[in-house]
């Protein structure tokens, strides 16, 4: 199907039709974590938020290539060009080598992102394992004169660039301003001005992550690492860039000056931004403080957390907000997120219901659901996508359906098989393909796991069966036995015109 895509630009703020650079292809990179410890609940927005851009261009027949990249060297503290790496220090407190941090670090966002159900990028660089290209970058940057060389490390000239062309042309920052005010500190440190940034710093005797090039034993600035992989593997010019509203300065401000003072144009089309997770208004980062790990949502361990969350919610929770609106956080969020998601699903069960059982819901005196209601649900689920991927109106209109669903379920509207096909299409494509829910409840993953739960499932199906015959039988005690029994284990039982209909409630 043909769609028109309208994605947010942050260079041009405003909304542009998606046009490939060259398609069917397409280019996507996204700035990845700096594994040096857990991933929080501010860094899985990105990684949904980008997710859903990946299975909708996918969808409408792209082919695109995601790189998403591993930060494992070169991230300082308090994102400056001084102070200790982020993985060294961690290696240091911890008594381990910086790439045994990393790597832990780096399965065990992994494993999260799996549980949140994102999918894998084509292509997943690290920093440390693209020192060459990195130099490269640095040495063309000075060969072009907007860099230069200071006591072994290597420095971007902001103030040469900016005359030469600007500056802050994505955040709207007035460099000429800061320039101004650094020219008092100029002659303090190596820099010629506090506005320049690192492209290569030389080591101090005690560092630890250290690679030879033409001007020190040293290693590269943060923001080198995304334009040198990102042109690796997508080009010198590609389609589009995304990652956290907070990297817009100075981190992609940065990457697109690099960018332009190496090979004398921008690579990057359309620059796409998620906005922050908060908690009481601040924002959520390790550097504040102020996080919840992702595995300490999944099991409720932390401090403000009133119970466990399961994986599904946190997606249902963020995807409720547009990706660049803020979103803060609370409990009680999280728990109105929980009941939604769990109407959604007990909704997508129902059409299962009424599918094993569909001659019982088409009778003639109920208003039907008409195919052309169908359609008309899945071209807006569509025109919502297709407006800067509006997940929150998507999953409106998955709400208005749910209770199209249960009217059927009450017998107050009938359906046919047709439309109960389509209508069941639009759930799959919609809440599991493109939102990227699960359909199951649990957050399990393994084929045992599923087994197991189906097995379950018959167990208690049998066990209202006998439940049906007690009460054919007028045997009261029986059936209020098995029903009482299977509430106490969190099963909600329901008795329908054609039986009954249960569900595990969340513990």
């Amino acid at each position: 199907m043909e769609q028109n895509l309208l994605i947010y630009n942050s260079l041009t703020r405003r909304k542009e039709v998606f046009r490939p650079l060259h398609p069917p292809f397409v280019g996507m990179y996204v700035c990845g974590p700096t594994v040096y410890g857990d991933a929080h609940l501010g860094h899985a927005r990105p990684a949904i938020t980008f997710d859903i851009v990946f299975r909708y261009l996918r969808h409408l027949g792209y082919k695109v290539r995601y790189v998403r990249n591993i930060t494992d060297v070169g991230h300082l503290e308090h994102d400056a060009d001084e102070g200790e790496d982020k993985i060294a220090k961690k290696a240091r407190l911890e008594q381990l080598e910086p790439m045994e941090v990393a790597q832990y670090y780096t399965n065990r966002y992994h494993d999260a992102m799996a549980a949140l159900n994102v999918l894998p990028p084509s292509i997943e660089p690290h920093a440390t394992g693209h020192i060459i290209e990195q130099i490269e970058l640095v040495r063309e940057i000075l060969d072009n004169g907007y860099a230069y060389v200071s006591n072994g490390s290597v420095y971007f000239d902001v103030e040469k660039y900016n005359h030469d062309h600007h500056y802050g042309i994505l955040s709207g920052r007035n460099l000429d301003d800061i320039i101004n005010n650094s020219r008092e500190l100029a002659g303090t440190d190596e820099k010629h001005n506090q506005a320049d940034f690192a492209l290569w710093k030389k080591a101090q005797p005690e560092h630890i992550m250290r690679w030879p090039s033409p001007w020190s034993d040293g290693f590269p600035g943060w923001h080198c690492e995304c334009t040198a992989m990102g042109r690796k593997y997508l080009g010198s010019h590609f389609d589009i860039h995304g990652g956290g509203m907070d990297l817009i300065f100075p981190h992609h401000e940065c990457e697109i000056a690099q960018a332009v003072a190496s090979q004398g144009d921008e690579m990057v089309h359309y620059w796409i931004h998620n906005n922050m997770i908060t908690i009481n208004g601040q924002k959520m980062g390790k550097s504040l403080g102020n996080f919840i790990t992702l595995p300490e949502f999944f099991t409720g361990t932390h401090e403000k957390l009133e119970r466990a969350y399961s994986p599904m919610t946190i997606r249902f929770f963020i995807l409720q907000a547009h990706y660049r609106s803020t979103v803060d956080f609370s409990n009680e969020a999280l728990q109105a997120a929980e009941k939604g998601l769990e109407r959604l699903l007990d909704a997508y069960q129902t059409l299962q219901t009424i599918a094993a059982n569909l001659s019982a819901y088409g009778a003639a005196s109920a208003q039907p659901v008409t195919m052309d209601y169908v359609q008309d649900l899945r071209q807006k689920c569509y025109d919502a996508m297709n407006d800067d991927f509006a997940t929150p109106n998507v999953i409106s209109l998955l709400f208005d359906a749910a209770r199209v669903i249960n009217s059927v379920a009450d017998r107050k509207m009938a359906i046919s098989s047709e439309v109960l096909k389509a209508l069941t299409d639009v759930f799959d494509l919609f809440a599991f393909d493109l939102l990227g829910l699960k359909k199951a409840n649990s957050s399990g993953n393994s084929g045992d796991n599923s087994a197991r739960e189906e097995a379950f499932g018959h167990v208690v199906d049998m066990l209202l069966e006998q439940r049906m015959k007690a009460k054919a039988a007028k045997d009261w005690a029986t059936s209020d036995l098995i029903r009482d029994r299977l509430a106490e284990l969190g099963f909600e039982v329901k008795d329908t015109k054609d039986g009954f209909t249960w569900k595990l409630n969340k513990q």
